[in-house]
């Protein structure tokens, strides 16, 4: 039921440490949870595994931020796979710092409205979320870990090599202890994951995934398990898993269902993408991640990968402490005269299908058994993953997790990291948003893919479908111009223009929440008529588990004393403990980030039109609810978001930060206010 409050603080922060009381509590909560899941065996030896605790004093970062120094030298971006070197230059060091404030935003109210700050009255909620953890297969034969070394094109692009992968189910487990600490002082009503469970679709990186939140003995190595003996991010370990008492709901993403998140894995069965998953040889590919400008606004193309020269891309050496990338370099070179190099092939590694990927989870021992997808439409097409949940009975608020990621049927033979809904899709969340509005009910869509903030041009804006920006230029020859057209029910069924329009007409909508972008991003919608402020919502991103800054989000949903909607959201790190691998991890984040200096506090432009060979494309802008002007190519008084806002702790001992909390007001509809006014009277 909803809680009645009164205080005007948030209810998760921690005033200082955890008592003695509430500590002992947590640790034998903590014991609870290990011995009611899998009894800790021993693969390789009569020890039993070991688990790994985290830092006592768990707080969030409204109380304090970890900080580092941001202007060190000593190795370029292409060079973060030089780990023995991170301490001589200081690479990693890191200390906590001041508290990050919870900034109110008020960006949705009426603009002619002082903004008295309401007093909160009744809890709704309190739940969180944690997003791109990507769990990997480091030892996997098919990665792409050589062009992070060489093609400019990737060196920024962390995602295909970073020594933080060899850490990515333990830095899960720390994540998921975390939560319980914070769980044991103020319950959570539920959790969500956001998606890119996975790194590249392999069924040993999904059951890792699961296998940690359920609490499971973890053997985190693949094919001959080198090192797991005596390397730490090798050896088994027991993972105490999320708190029994706390549900928890998965969204998928793109690397849930495409090879590296990029492309989908059957779309080309003479490129061999499934065998090469459970191949006995490193596979040797051409640069792919570089761009062809034959091909542009496309930038790459499946087809590239037979093109030459061919490079083996490399594998991360288990028997290495700091995960040296072996096995690299271009197939000719007479050190691969005698063939490509070996590894011992696994059948785990296999590629998942959507609806395989589905499946396994059903396959667990936290609950809901099936994770939302047990909800999901019976009579809904096979591998659909949307589906709606109430969270508490008597609180009027529905969840909507929305698959928007592109299709494995949609054609596009580019890189599969934008938003995107088929006609399937599409109407169903028309449904669920018009049901929910006919219910009064307040709705909270849960998404891996943000909207209206990537920039236009790149991987991860909102889709237009190959075949229509073919269409839109005659500037130069087209490879797809002799595609086959897409079938109508897997092209984008929607515009950006239009879903914007379609969500800002269910007045009951109060968030968007997303991942897929490692950004703690914050984007005000605001409603298109000043006369009904409440059509506006929220859009709030969750950073990544796996790279800096490493961090989940907590929010509390009120119903305010004037009968607005407050979401108070705030971001947590991992509590490390030293010494453990989860430490390491966050050493080797902060060392990247200091290293590659990737923007994340990104605010991209808002261009009206894209130009391609000194063509205007009609492309959809980032986002219609705000000013356009300028294009791509001219760069002239191109216009940003103002919603999206940082803090500047530089003055306060943490020169870089990379979070953001908030208290996000808004406003509701008169019949909304009356609803609740009904079943929650003063």
């Amino acid at each position: 039921m909803s809680e009645k409050i009164s205080k005007s603080s948030p209810d998760f922060s921690i005033q200082g440490s955890l008592g003695r009381r509430d500590f002992l509590r947590y640790s034998l909560s903590s014991f609870a949870l290990v011995s009611t899941g899998v009894t800790p065996l021993n693969c390789l030896g009569s020890n039993p595994a070991q688990t790994y605790p985290i830092d006592t004093n768990v707080k969030p970062t409204t109380e304090r931020m970890v900080s580092f120094p941001y202007d060190l030298q000593g190795l370029a971006a292409n060079e973060i796979d030089q780990v023995t070197k991170y301490d001589d230059f200081g690479y990693g060091a890191w200390t906590f710092g001041a508290g990050l404030p919870i900034v109110p935003r008020f960006d949705l109210m009426l603009s002619d409205d002082s903004h008295p700050t309401p007093t909160r009255r009744h809890k709704f909620a309190r739940f969180f979320t944690f997003s791109d953890i990507h769990i990997t297969d480091k030892e996997a034969p098919n990665q792409f870990m050589l062009l992070q070394e060489f093609e400019r094109y990737a060196i920024n692009n962390t995602s295909i090599y970073s020594p933080v992968m060899m850490y990515t189910t333990q830095v899960l487990d720390a994540a998921m202890q975390t939560m319980n600490a914070l769980h044991q002082i103020t319950p959570f009503d539920f959790a969500l994951s956001l998606g890119d469970t996975c790194n590249s679709t392999s069924y040993n990186e999904l059951r890792w995934y699961m296998d940690v939140i359920d609490g499971k003995l973890i053997r985190p190595s693949s094919g001959a398990h080198l090192g797991a003996d005596s390397i730490d991010y090798q050896k088994p370990f027991q993972a105490v898993g999320l708190h029994k008492s706390i549900p928890w709901y998965q969204t998928i993403g793109n690397h849930d269902h495409f090879m590296i998140g990029s492309f989908p894995v059957d779309a080309d069965p003479s490129l061999s993408f499934r065998k090469s998953y459970v191949a006995d040889t490193v596979w040797a590919v051409a640069d792919i991640l570089k761009p062809n400008t034959d091909t542009y606004p496309v930038l790459f193309n499946m087809q590239d990968f037979k093109a030459f020269p061919r490079y083996y891309m490399g594998v991360m050496d288990g028997n290495n402490p700091w995960g040296r990338v072996i096995h690299t370099g271009v197939s000719t070179s007479p050190k691969f005269a005698s063939g490509a190099p070996k590894v011992v092939a696994d059948p785990d590694r296999r590629s998942l299908l959507r609806t395989d990927w589905i499946q396994e989870f059903f396959n667990t021992s936290s609950s809901p058994v099936g994770h939302g997808f047990h909800l999901v439409d019976k009579y809904a097409p096979a591998g659909f993953a949307c589906y709606s949940f109430v969270p508490k009975s008597d609180v009027p608020l529905k969840v909507i997790v929305l698959d928007d990621t592109q299709s494995e049927n949609d054609g596009s033979k580019d890189i599969h990291g934008h938003g995107y809904l088929d006609t399937t899709r599409w109407a169903w969340l028309k449904a669920e948003l018009a049901a929910g509005q006919q219910a009064n009910q307040l709705m909270v869509i849960a998404a891996h893919i943000p909207i209206g903030v990537a920039a236009i041009g790149s991987e991860m804006e909102w889709w237009l479908n190959d075949i229509q920006m073919a269409s839109a230029t005659a500037a130069k020859p087209q490879w797809w111009l002799n595609e086959p057209p897409v079938a109508p029910e897997h092209r984008n069924a929607t515009t950006l223009t239009e879903l914007v329009e379609t969500l800002q007409n269910t007045p009951n909508l109060i968030l968007w929440l997303a991942g897929h972008r490692h950004l703690n991003t914050i984007k005000a919608f605001p409603s298109c008529d000043a006369a009904q402020p409440e059509k506006g919502f929220w859009q709030v991103e969750t950073s990544s588990l796996r790279d800096f800054p490493q961090q989940l989000r907590t929010f509390e949903i009120y119903l305010n004393s004037d009968y607005s909607i407050s979401i108070v959201t705030v971001n947590v790190d991992v509590a490390v403990a030293p010494d453990t691998p989860a430490a390491t991890s966050r050493k080797y984040a902060i060392a990247v980030q200091q290293i590659v200096q990737n923007d994340l506090l990104n605010n991209a432009p808002n261009p009206a039109s894209m130009t391609s060979g000194g063509v205007a494309l009609p492309l959809p802008t980032i986002d219609p609810t705000r000013p356009q002007s300028g294009d791509m190519v001219t760069k002239a008084g191109l216009v940003q978001d103002p919603s999206i806002q940082f803090t500047d702790l530089k003055n306060q001992g943490v020169p870089y930060n990379a979070s953001y909390n908030a208290e996000l007001f808004k406003p509701l509809s008169p019949t909304m206010v009356a609803a609740l006014r009904a079943r929650f009277p003063d």
